[in-house]
């Protein structure tokens, strides 16, 4: 979370009454990015499944659409799916 900091961010978790949740919401003035962590890659496909279903539940007329979403794996290759959801291993987060 010291990159959100840097960057004028902050950090949430998000659940609904629904029990819908995003693991991470990064909040920056001028937008947001949602990510689910995962330890492991063959986790992705449903944590992305999990995170659109959660960002739909997001009231976006009050904070916007997100920037990007995001699925954070212990290692692997990063990659972006066709439906846009970036995976991303999280040793390629350092700043």
């Amino acid at each position: 979370m010291e990159h959100a900091a840097a960057e004028r961010g902050r950090a949430y978790h998000y659940r609904d009454s629904a029990g819908r949740e995003i693991d991470v919401v990064l909040a920056y003035p001028d937008g947001w990015v949602a990510c689910e962590i995962k330890l492991g890659a063959a986790q992705a496909e449903a944590a992305a499944t999990n995170l659109k279903t959660a960002v739909v539940a997001v009231d976006q007329q009050t904070v916007g659409p997100p920037e990007a979403l995001c699925v954070i794996i212990g290692a692997g290759p990063g990659y972006r799916r066709p439906d846009g959801v970036a995976v991303v291993p999280i040793g390629a987060l350092r700043p």
